[in-house]
């Protein structure tokens, strides 16, 4: 079509010379269009492979890392890591993410950074606090969190933009030092009664269900087993302290 239309504008200004040229031209452009449109129908209009959603998939591979930390892959982990996705997603689609992850990110290397800036993109800060803690139980799984698997988690958490004293605090819900339950409610033990019962006010708000509502209902049960975490902490300072 382009090139008898430029064949006539060439003619009009150039006579016969001018419809050779704009002939030639309009050639090679209506090759191009051809090309290009043909391009774009060959990667369209093929269906869309159906796979597992890219967070679920981005999921799975931070917990690779965690299963790995330790240099031996641990089966009650991974049997934590499928009960937990399987509980959030249903079975069909967990084995969805499973075959998926298998097939194209199990042998290759996972990159921590990549993956959590995929994550920040998608996600608000809470549901970062709520992956924080779904990692520590997957290195809990096996009765105890490993140093290597805390200091991964660790490098994990400065990726997801997850400041340090909300990390010791989650960390301190799967680590019973003398100290932890100041640690959880993020504060010293030298904070004074008032600056206990503020500091709980202000992580009970932080880690309440409410905040990821938008979430998978076995999310909101992490958020929920987080705030036991801070009421149990505010009750054991109150008991020691005498705090009524």
């Amino acid at each position: 079509m382009i090139k008898w239309f430029a064949a006539i504008l060439g003619y009009m200004f150039f006579r016969l010379p001018g419809a050779v040229l704009g002939f030639i031209l309009g050639s090679l452009l209506d090759a191009t269009k051809i090309k290009t449109s043909g391009g774009f129908k060959t990667v369209f209009s093929q269906e869309p492979k159906v796979t597992p959603a890219d967070f679920e998939l981005n999921l799975l591979s931070l917990s690779s890392i965690v299963i790995k930390a330790d240099g031996r892959i641990n089966q009650t982990e991974l049997d934590y890591v499928r009960r937990y996705f399987v509980s959030a997603y249903g079975k069909e689609r967990a084995n969805a993410t499973f075959r998926t992850f298998n097939e194209i990110i199990k042998n290759r290397h996972v990159s921590a950074q990549r993956v959590c800036l995929y994550i920040n993109q998608h996600t608000r800060y809470p549901s970062r606090l709520q992956i924080l803690h779904f990692l520590f139980g997957i290195a809990n799984a096996d009765g105890r969190v490993s140093i290597s698997e805390a200091e991964e988690i660790q490098k994990i958490a400065g990726f997801l933009r997850i400041n340090f004293k909300d990390f010791e605090s989650i960390k301190a819900m799967f680590f019973k030092t003398g100290d932890h339950a100041y640690k959880i409610l993020e504060i010293d033990k030298t904070a004074t009664d008032a600056e206990v019962k503020k500091a709980f006010r202000t992580m009970a708000k932080k880690y309440h269900p409410d905040k990821i509502q938008h979430m998978d209902e076995i999310h909101i049960k992490g958020a929920e087993a987080k705030f036991r975490e801070v009421q149990k902490a505010y009750d054991q300072i109150k008991k020691e302290r005498g705090i009524v």
